[in-house]
């Protein structure tokens, strides 16, 4: 049978121009598709039958005159939305936007491979144990191995014992696994409130050197002292580790390279020099003293560095929930 122009379909279409540019074009251009779009294209391009030359040259024409009319292509969020709209359920556009503003990958299991390893462990804790087996055994081993390491002990060797067990998944398991994923976890991910601007500009000045964090700060409280102060209570910096119960400075010290800690303690003040020493043995406090005079002089931004290396381990293990940033006095009042 023969296809008249008047009888191709949108994907009918596409199958005939990626033939008419060649294997090399339609290779790459298959590259950029996802798997349901690389399939449904496939069985269209096995299904076309005789294509007559005036047809396949008026589709080509018809892409040609389509890219010329267009002056300027811009590509957005709100551009790709209105498009949807116009051709999809408004469900359906929904859930398609919230897919492209998660977490980037052309799959489900691409997308979950780029989600924080604690949310994603957060997540998976309350789940079915062959669930999480089926899911971390299609996620990166790495990605996998981080995400255990976060869930309770005994769930995580369940987890993996089920992963040593496990068979060849059914494709319709899967099918119903990603269903579930991106209507419950994803979507919810998607509209989780983002962090707030105060929040960001936190960060930013606790990555400052000292001296760019004192001009901008003291800008700042020229130009608004509420946000300054608001800014200053979401900090953290080295200064802030006083806070640290004695466990939980054993465990940063743990950490820690020990040429860094002389160094950043070089600019601290006498009272956290000493915080650090009580945690740690009377020979191992000496050393420390004796590797801090024999640095002599150095360079503020060389402090700096070492100071914000030990504050970037400090939220690590805060995060992994191994120390808490912030502890109270055995009064039971905050250190100010």
């Amino acid at each position: 049978m023969m296809l008249m122009k008047n009888t191709v379909s949108g994907v009918q279409k596409a199958a005939i121009l990626m033939l008419a540019l060649g294997e090399d074009s339609c290779a790459k251009l298959f590259e950029a598709l996802s798997e349901p779009e690389i399939r449904e294209i496939s069985v269209a391009m096995s299904q076309l039958g005789t294509v007559p030359a005036e047809t396949v040259e008026s589709i080509c024409n018809e892409f040609a005159r389509t890219i010329a009319s267009s002056e300027i292509l811009v590509g957005s969020y709100e551009s790709t939305e209105r498009l949807l709209r116009r051709a999809l359920s408004p469900e359906r556009a929904s859930q398609i936007m919230e897919e492209i503003r998660g977490p980037a990958g052309r799959t489900m299991w691409d997308k979950l491979g780029n989600v924080s390893e604690t949310v994603l462990a957060n997540y998976l804790k309350n789940e079915y144990p062959q669930t999480v087996a089926v899911i971390l055994g299609k996620i990166r081993s790495d990605h996998a191995a981080r995400v255990l390491s976060l869930l309770p002990e005994d769930f995580a060797l369940d987890v993996m014992t089920r992963m040593l067990k496990m068979e060849t998944v059914q494709k319709d398991v899967l099918d119903t696994l990603e269903v579930t994923l991106r209507s419950e976890f994803m979507a919810n991910l998607s509209r989780a409130p983002k962090r707030g601007s105060h929040e960001q500009l936190a960060e930013v000045f606790n990555n400052f050197d000292r001296r760019s964090e004192v001009r901008f700060m003291e800008a700042l409280e020229e130009r608004s002292h509420d946000d300054a102060e608001r800014i200053k209570a979401l900090m953290f910096t080295f200064d802030d580790l006083r806070r640290l119960s004695a466990s939980s400075m054993m465990r940063l010290l743990q950490e820690v390279e020990r040429d860094r800690l002389p160094l950043a303690l070089k600019g601290a003040s006498e009272e956290l020099r000493k915080h650090f020493m009580d945690a740690m043995s009377e020979r191992a406090g000496k050393m420390l003293r004796d590797d801090m005079a024999a640095l002599g002089p150095v360079r503020v931004k060389d402090v700096d560095a070492a100071q914000a290396e030990i504050v970037v381990l400090a939220k690590t293990l805060a995060d992994d929930g191994e120390i808490e940033l912030s502890e109270t006095t055995q009064a039971g009042e905050m250190i100010q």
